[in-house]
């Protein structure tokens, strides 16, 4: 795929397993979450299909799942979605609640996604996931 195809809209349908979604919500709630613009998580979470732990497919983005993606501008990064307790400043974890975390939660590989930013929007596309807890077993993480 052309990075000028990660410029289109595209909202890809999402996956988000069981577990993750509940602990999600709770984060929501919680005061972690109040200085964070979270309507877009929110959003994710009502159009997401929710599936079981154990029925993830191995190529879905889940929470501690570490993904590499290719941006709009041609540049590649590697990150592990975690929940803000585990965000340790490091460019390698992204919080949930940061924007670029939001946009990945549920994406397949292979999928594009935009999404709003203070610079103009950011394009990415799921290029593989190296580790996926439900796939390692992980299933109550």
């Amino acid at each position: 795929m052309h990075a000028e195809r990660l410029n289109e809209p595209i909202t890809p349908a999402i996956l988000v397993s069981r577990l993750d979604c509940e602990r999600i919500e709770v984060l929501l709630e919680s005061p972690a979450a109040e200085h964070h613009d979270v309507a877009a998580l929110r959003a994710e979470l009502e159009r997401a299909d929710i599936v079981e732990p154990a029925q993830m497919p191995p190529d879905v983005i889940t929470m501690n799942s570490t993904a590499r993606f290719v941006l709009n501008d041609g540049s590649e990064r590697e990150i592990t979605l975690v929940y803000p307790r585990d965000a340790d400043g490091s460019a390698d974890n992204v919080s949930i609640l940061a924007p670029v975390g939001s946009a990945l939660l549920g994406l397949r590989v292979g999928d594009s996604i935009r999404w709003p930013a203070p610079g103009g929007d950011v394009g990415l596309r799921v290029l593989s996931i190296r580790y996926q807890p439900e796939a390692a077993g992980e299933l109550h993480r």
